[in-house]
């Protein structure tokens, strides 16, 4: 048996690769941190790290009357959380039904979401107006939650998988012991759903928190704009002369996010793998 000589200069490679990725990757993010700490409202700056820092620019984006962040910041955070709770429960249960069940269309309704979710969604846009006008639910955050909700299930074939590769024997058994379905569902699957669950949560939850098209769409006044309407308001209005600014909010916008991917890491890629075992 012979010992196999690593290949250093492939090793060596490989890992120039990773660190360039990790640089290109870090230095966006810590330029928009340290330019929302650099004084004034310029968007080059010779140096990456400023001469002094500040904080009047986070201090502004809640004092400026012209420009209500805080509302905007609160705004965002009922759409994305009353999403994500709707979203998850919609889900779970079509996928949980479609997994378990055998019905006449089943695999025709099947195939329909598959071709549905090939499409991007702002085809729809047009027709999702008009429909959201003739139930005068225009420039409501209602419309905007009903509409993601709704969405969120064309794209819940990782949930299906997850529950395709729970044994059967498991609901047969309960079954037996005179559980009915929702019991079922209740007592026996959700448990075993936490990764998965935790994967829909969090991905309806960056999606809706992220959106600009649809919110840009439907949220016509200003005080029930989201965070990604009022930021980009915010730039096209002021011509990148407040850009500090829009450093100050973009980071803001981040941590929620970064603390869910920080905290949730773990279940999110169990829920990620074990959905994409089985289809």
């Amino acid at each position: 048996m012979t010992n196999r000589k690593p290949n250093y200069i492939l090793l060596t490679l490989k890992y120039v690769i990773l660190i360039a990725i990790a640089i290109c990757c870090l230095y966006p993010a810590l330029w928009v941190i340290l330019s929302s700490l650099r004084p004034g409202t310029s968007l080059y700056s010779p140096t990456l790290i400023p001469d002094k820092f500040t904080l009047v620019h986070y201090k502004e984006l809640f004092n400026n009357p012209s420009f209500p962040y805080g509302r905007w910041y609160l705004n965002t955070l009922k759409i994305a959380a009353v999403t994500m709770v709707f979203s998850t429960i919609l889900t779970t249960l079509s996928m949980y039904a479609l997994s378990r069940f055998r019905f006449r269309s089943r695999k025709t309704m099947l195939t329909s979401m598959l071709i549905l979710g090939m499409f991007p969604g702002f085809m729809s846009m047009i027709a999702i107006f008009i429909l959201l006008l003739q139930l005068n639910l225009l420039d409501t955050h209602a419309a905007l939650i009903l509409v993601y909700s709704a969405g969120s299930v064309l794209g819940g074939f990782v949930v299906k998988g997850y529950y395709d590769t729970i044994p059967r024997s498991l609901d047969e058994a309960a079954r037996i012991d005179g559980a009915s379905h929702m019991q079922v569902f209740v007592r026996i699957m959700l448990p075993l759903s936490r990764p998965i669950l935790t994967y829909v949560a969090l991905t309806q939850f960056t999606g809706v928190w992220g959106d600009f098209i649809f919110a840009r769409l439907v949220l016509r006044s200003k005080e029930n704009w989201t965070l990604a309407v009022g930021m980009w308001d915010l730039v096209a209005s002021y011509q990148n002369s407040n850009f500090t600014l829009f450093a100050a909010g973009a980071v803001l916008i981040a941590i929620p996010i970064t603390l869910l991917f920080m905290f949730l890491q773990k279940f999110l890629v169990q829920g990620l793998t074990s959905g994409a075992s089985k289809g």
